[in-house]
Formats: structure tokens, sequence, C-alpha cells
């Protein structure tokens, strides 16, 4: 089993006050902001991915509920472990690794 962080950064996407990270360095944003004289509105979609943005943010990486099923398990001498998928999952893994260095070199 792999686990990566699946949550990308999202330099494009608005942050908590409306604008962009790019906006927010430029400094004919700057000064724009500071005369009052434009207004940014999202869209409908842009809201929602903000909203799923910060829900996914909220969400908890583990699931307790799992793992104390798991310990449970192991602790009834329940859990087996299948030592075939292991060294399969593995060996995948070194052979992904193999691949993205030869790949870069």
């Amino acid at each position: 089993m792999k686990i990566e962080n699946s949550v990308k950064a999202t330099g494009g996407l608005p942050s908590s006050d409306g604008r962009t990270r790019a906006a927010k360095d430029s400094p004919k944003a700057e000064s724009a902001s500071g005369s009052g004289s434009e207004r940014v509105e999202l869209s409908s979609l842009s809201a929602r991915l903000q909203q799923m943005e910060e829900t996914i943010g909220n969400t908890p990486v583990v699931d307790s509920a799992k793992v104390d099923e798991i310990k449970q398990a192991m602790s009834e001498g329940r859990f087996k472990v299948d030592t075939g998928k292991v060294a399969d999952g593995l060996i995948d893994s070194v052979r992904q690794m193999l691949s993205a260095q030869t790949g870069r070199a």
C-alpha cells in the first residue's frame, strides 16, 4: 500500500480573502485594491471549489474507526496478514521508484 499526500498546493485558487496568490504578490493588485475602484466577483463554481477545498482540508486523513477495528482484531488474534500481497506491493513500489529514477536520468 502506498500512502501519498494527494492534496496539492493550489496556487491559482482564491485564498480566504478572495484574491489569488498571484494577485496578492502583484504590485498592480495592491495599488488597485487600495483604490477600491475595482471589484472582483467569484463565479458559483469558484465558490463551490473553495468550499470543497475547505471540506477536504478539514477531513481527517486517517479512518479512526478502521484503525480501532484493526487494533481490536490484532489483540484478539483475528488479524491475518497476507504476506504475498504485502510482498507484491513492496515489489510494485520498488519498480515504480526505479522507473521514476530511470526517467529522470
